[in-house]
């Protein structure tokens, strides 16, 4: 258990960095020629991301990140003021860390995550700089499975739907090996998750694959084998 007076401590510094962004809002209110921008991400949850900034100020004297795209007290998330006369790195909470190069770092990031993040680069003389980027935190998928009403089904007599069951929104079909044609028998849900063949005829006997992705990973399902007989 810690020290009572180095809680207290912590905090002091803490609600100390919290007025000075305050009181630094106040007075940044310069515009400069100088450029920075924020490079958007997109990452698998429960990874570390680093928000990274680029900029062509010779010399900043402090970061101010915030959640969205307002800029005051309420929507800031973390800061490092760094000055002759100051060096404050907050919060201390240890999940958002603004470092050195003023790129933000948010640990272990959830679907929560996901957003519009903004950056204030403070520069000498009262002038700033200021940019955003986006985040999109997607969940990391499961291997999708593919079942079959039936896998075994008679020529132009059974229908027959499959049903690729994942966690992800984006979905494709696979027929022996190449990407499923659509036809007027061959048809997809609207979700793109169950796939109907009515009727089934001998050319649709073979293996299906349902291939589920988001922009950062993707995987088939195990093959499916459908037979077809002959009336």
């Amino acid at each position: 258990m810690g020290s009572p007076s180095v809680s207290t401590h912590r905090g002091l510094v803490h609600w100390q960095g919290l007025l000075l962004v305050v009181l630094l809002l106040n007075f940044w209110n310069q515009p400069t020629t100088a450029q920075v921008t924020v490079e958007s991400i997109n990452a698998l949850e429960g990874k570390d991301v680093r928000l990274r900034i680029r900029h062509t100020a010779p010399k900043a004297t402090g970061f101010l990140w915030y959640r969205g795209e307002n800029i005051d007290s309420y929507s800031n998330i973390a800061y490092l003021l760094v000055n002759p006369a100051i060096h404050v790195r907050g919060p201390p909470s240890g999940q958002l860390i603004v470092e050195d190069d003023g790129s933000l770092l948010i640990k272990n990031v959830t679907m929560k995550h996901s957003g519009i993040y903004t950056v204030l680069v403070q520069l000498e003389g009262c002038q700033k700089m200021i940019a955003c980027g986006q985040l999109d935190v997607y969940s990391l998928m499961r291997v999708p499975t593919l079942l079959a009403s039936n896998t075994t089904v008679t020529e132009n007599k059974d229908a027959v739907v499959m049903t690729c069951y994942t966690n992800a929104d984006s979905i494709q079909w696979f027929f022996n090996g190449t990407r499923l044609k659509l036809t007027e028998r061959i048809k997809l849900s609207c979700d793109r998750r169950n796939l109907k063949i009515d009727p089934v005829q001998r050319e649709d006997a073979g293996d299906y694959q349902c291939k589920a992705f988001n922009p950062r990973n993707s995987d088939k399902s195990a093959p499916l084998k459908l037979d077809v007989k002959l009336e």
